[in-house]
């Protein structure tokens, strides 16, 4: 399961692999919507109760998550901080393993590049698996490559294999898991 935390829209995914080739499908995706809440305790308690939702429903092993950073608005930063952790204690709450991973990480493991736009990602995403979303759904679209970028992690070399060192080297030694 893969999250995108925010105050005021929170996209969600949930991916499975299957087959020999590891191939990842969309299993669901979608945002949250709270924009029109004002009050922020209540923004935090449909994110809670969402993110549960989504679990008790789909029942997925890890949920991968975007880690802070640090921008121009300390108060943003901490608002999203609280996005995080409540859907964190979701997931805990069920006992599911959380993963964080870095924004530039996720862009380098979509892409190829720690400063892709929001845009690049979902195009890059509908090149190795099947998504419907509305180019308007980027908090959705943001969801899903962090579900994408733990499968990645995950599905890295096994085994013996050497270790790539970067998304070029992983597609010359992986031409089936990308179309």
């Amino acid at each position: 399961m893969g999250i995108d935390p925010g105050t005021n829209f929170m996209g969600y995914a949930i991916i499975r692999t299957l087959g020999k080739t590891k191939k990842p499908q969309l299993v669901v995706s979608g945002v949250l919507d709270i924009d029109k809440v004002t009050d922020p305790y209540i923004k935090l308690q449909r994110i809670f109760r969402r993110t549960l939702q989504v679990i008790d429903s789909y029942h997925p092993d890890e949920l991968a998550i975007e880690a802070q950073f640090f921008g121009k608005n300390v108060q943003s930063m901490l608002k999203l901080g609280r996005a995080q952790g409540v859907a964190i204690a979701a997931a805990l709450q069920r006992d599911i393993p959380i993963f964080e991973y870095a924004p530039k990480k996720i862009k380098m493991s979509v892409t190829g590049s720690g400063t892709a736009s929001k845009e690049q990602i979902a195009l890059l995403l509908g090149k190795f698996m099947e998504i419907n979303t509305t180019s308007d759904a980027l908090d959705e679209t943001d969801a899903i490559a962090i579900a994408y970028c733990h499968h990645l992690q995950g599905g890295l070399p096994t085994s013996g294999s050497p270790r790539c060192k970067d998304w070029s080297d992983y597609i010359k030694q992986n031409p089936d898991k990308v179309k």
